[in-house]
C-alpha cells in the first residue's frame, strides 16, 4: 500500500483473501483507504497518497466480513470456470498436455467437484497440482477412465480432496454407486 500511495500515477492494489485476515483488518483497511493516508509507527512517517489507487479485494467467503466494510464495497461474484475456460487456464500451465488426458482429467475433476456434501470442493489450484502429479508419475489415460464412465476414485485423489472427511465421503459415494449397478 505504501508503494501505491507514493506512486506518481494511479495504480491498482490487490488485497487477496481478506476473509482470512483478523476481524479488525477490513475496517482498519477501509479507514486508511478512505483517508488516503496511514501512519507507519516503525519509521514514524505519515504516508499520504499522491493519487487514489484502485483497490481490488478478494474473499473466499470463508468467514463473514463486517457489515461496515461490506457497505463500502462493490460486490462482484466470479463463478467457478466452466470446462472450456478451465481448458484455457490449464493450457497456460501445461501447453503440451495431451488433449485426451486433459479431457478425461477434467471430467474426473468436475465429477469430484460436483459431489454433494464435500467440505472443500477442489479448486483450480488443486486441478493444476493434480495434473502436475499425473504427468510426473506418467499415469496412463486408462487409469483415469472407468469402463462404464461412472464416477470412480481417480489416482492421486489426495491432490484434489484436501481433508479426510471429503476423501472418506467420496470413497463411500463411489462404493455405493458401484454397488447399485
Amino acid at each position: 500500500m505504501w508503494q501505491a500511495f507514493t506512486a506518481d500515477e494511479p495504480v491498482a492494489i490487490l488485497i487477496d483473501e481478506i476473509d482470512k485476515a483478523d476481524i479488525e483488518f477490513p475496517n482498519d483497511l477501509l479507514r486508511e483507504i478512505d483517508r488516503m493516508e496511514f501512519y507507519c509507527y516503525e519509521t514514524r512517517q505519515l504516508i499520504k497518497a499522491k493519487t487514489r489507487p484502485v483497490v481490488f479485494i478478494t474473499s473466499n467467503n470463508e468467514k463473514e466480513l463486517p457489515d461496515a466494510f461490506l457497505r463500502r464495497c462493490f460486490f462482484h461474484y466470479i463463478k467457478f470456470p466452466e470446462a472450456d475456460t478451465m481448458k484455457q487456464i490449464v493450457d497456460v500451465h501445461f501447453p503440451n498436455l495431451k488433449k485426451e488426458l486433459l479431457a478425461v482429467a477434467l471430467k474426473n475433476f468436475y465429477d469430484v467437484r460436483g459431489l454433494p456434501g464435500l467440505k472443500k470442493k477442489p479448486s483450480t489450484s488443486e486441478l493444476l497440482d493434480w495434473l502436475k502429479l499425473l504427468v510426473a508419475e506418467d499415469i496412463p489415460l486408462e487409469a483415469l477412465q472407468s469402463a462404464d464412465q461412472k464416477v470412480s476414485v481417480p489416482p492421486l485423489v489426495g491432490a484434489l480432496l484436501k481433508n479426510e472427511q471429503d476423501v472418506s465421503l467420496f470413497e463411500k459415494l463411489v462404493f455405493m454407486n458401484q454397488r447399485n449397478r
